[in-house]
């Protein structure tokens, strides 16, 4: 199993992330707060049920 959450974490350490928003929908996943990172991938969609895990994280 990839360990989605702990790359992003990872990644944001690493200081890899650029932005962040949250959006109405993107692609089935409603609503969504997406990661843009500087590196590949570059968006990660992060759904609703984990929004406050990474509020803290992006404070």
């Amino acid at each position: 199993m990839y360990p989605y959450h702990n790359k992003i974490k990872q990644r944001i350490q690493n200081n890899e992330l650029t932005g962040f928003e949250y959006v109405e929908k993107y692609k089935n996943i409603a609503p969504c707060l997406l990661l843009y990172f500087c590196t590949e991938p570059k968006i990660r969609p992060i759904r609703e049920h984990r929004f406050k895990e990474y509020e803290e994280i992006l404070k």
